[in-house]
């Protein structure tokens, strides 16, 4: 990770229009089909919540937008992102996970499992610090229409809330919202980010 200057990148309007902004993030809300993830989950043993992560991972990883980051006053350009996930820990509260991500789904599974169950059983978060890091919460015991995430004002970082998936007939359906910093993106690289994302989902079995 480095400091670069706004003025240098694609970057430099926005930075300048809403870095000083009271309320810079937007939220887009968007139901995706993840028939395919459930299929894979179950005949693959897989957790849905990590394959899900992974495809938001693999998605990001396509839109060059995702590894810049308004930190304080600066932008920070990233050599790699990193998925975050909630963990329900030992003393029964929430701790943070981030999972480093990897083209592999192999990989980046085993990475989640070792991490998520290294938090769980010692009430301490994994933070990397040195990558770009999308935040992720799952209440997937609850049946929500969305969420909008809170801004802090210090951590800019995109996030996305989902809940419970609803089964249909035919398919299987999960609404989202995606929280991001209007530095880091326009509306149109967001849009974009869950069209990838829907195709990275329904193309999860070319991964197994």
């Amino acid at each position: 990770m480095k400091e670069v200057n706004p003025k240098e990148t694609t970057r430099a309007y926005a930075f300048e229009m809403w870095m000083n902004s009271p309320m810079p993030m937007v939220t887009f809300f968007k139901t995706l089909d993840v028939s395919k993830i459930l299929k894979a989950s179950y005949k693959n043993k897989l957790k849905f919540n990590m394959v899900m992560c992974w495809c938001v991972g693999r998605a990001a990883s396509k839109i060059k937008e995702f590894y810049l980051l308004p930190v304080g006053d600066k932008l920070i350009k990233y050599d790699s992102i990193a998925v975050n996930t909630i963990v329900a820990n030992s003393m029964g509260e929430v701790s943070s996970c981030d999972i480093p991500f990897s083209d592999n789904l192999a990989t980046f599974n085993s990475d989640y499992l070792r991490l998520t169950r290294q938090v769980a059983e010692t009430c301490k978060n994994h933070d990397l610090t040195q990558s770009m890091v999308i935040g992720t919460s799952a209440l997937a015991q609850y049946d929500i229409d969305g969420a909008v995430g809170m801004y802090s004002g210090i951590f800019n970082n995109p996030f996305m809330i989902w809940g419970k998936y609803r089964k249909r007939l035919f398919k299987t359906t999960l609404c989202v919202s995606f929280q991001f910093h209007h530095t880091q993106m326009d509306g149109a690289h967001a849009a974009r980010f869950l069209d990838l994302l829907q195709k990275e989902i329904d193309s999860i079995s070319k991964q197994l």
